[in-house]
């Protein structure tokens, strides 16, 4: 889809794919034929400048038709815009402004417990997304309602739009700093499936106590010339490039 567009934000897309893959392959009860069903967990891609891997998601879930798709993406008039559009379905919130999305999952938990419907609530934030002080205010709200109904995901891939987050922001010691919100926290590789399951697994075990699951990630996973490159948080690849991540990707 980057590649055909020319269009950007790769890397940051293919280090939360493999969270996408687990969540839409079992652990939300999501589906095309029950779009409205208001016991329907909710999802939401806060870093909305990744949304072609949760597009392909939804695609693949069969939320949308999956050639037209890979055709309209970031094509001119079309509604499968480069940020997450809640007009496409299966899509609970438009995002890309960076520090929403998590703010905006915490109102949802609250909502389902005060309304008796019961749902749980997934988000995906980045870790150049959490320098945003309102991350930080829904972390002592959601601790403070207890909604064990939340499950943030940090897809922790080290690197922001202008350098590493080390050097820009330093988040470490993260896991720490969350427990200390009195979370559930679970510091896992977040490119490895099992370890994705058994974090939500631990979620939906929890009681109490919202739910933070620390991934580590790798900035374009998969593909050798993109994985830990900054280029990539703004480029597409050219042609070889595409050849290249193909075959390894395969």
């Amino acid at each position: 889809m980057a590649y055909n567009t020319r269009t950007s934000h790769t890397g940051g897309t293919l280090s939360q794919a493999d969270i996408l893959a687990v969540l839409y392959s079992g652990v939300m009860n999501v589906s095309p034929d029950k779009m409205d069903d208001p016991k329907r967990d909710r999802f939401i891609e806060s870093k909305g400048h990744n949304c072609a891997s949760y597009y392909a998601a939804l695609a693949l879930k069969g939320f949308m038709n999956y050639d037209e798709l890979m055709k309209q993406y970031c094509q001119n008039g079309s509604e499968y815009f480069e940020h997450v559009s809640h007009k496409l379905p299966g899509v609970e919130l438009s995002t890309g402004s960076l520090g929403h999305g998590f703010p905006v999952a915490a109102g949802m938990a609250l909502g389902s417990k005060r309304s008796g419907v019961p749902f749980n609530v997934y988000c995906i934030i980045g870790d150049g997304e959490i320098n945003e002080g309102s991350n930080w205010e829904a972390l002592m709200f959601a601790a403070q309602h207890r909604l064990d109904n939340l499950c943030i995901i940090l897809d922790k891939n080290g690197m922001q739009a202008m350098g590493d987050t080390k050097d820009i922001m330093c988040l470490d010691p993260m896991a720490e700093k969350i427990r200390a919100f009195q979370w559930n926290v679970c510091d896992i590789d977040g490119n490895d499936i099992q370890q994705l399951l058994d974090a939500f697994e631990s979620f939906k075990n929890c009681k109490d106590k919202p739910t933070f699951i620390v991934a580590n990630t790798v900035k374009g996973k998969g593909v050798s010339y993109m994985e830990h490159n900054l280029k990539f948080h703004y480029s597409a690849p050219n042609d070889e490039e595409f050849k290249q991540a193909m075959e390894e990707l395969k």
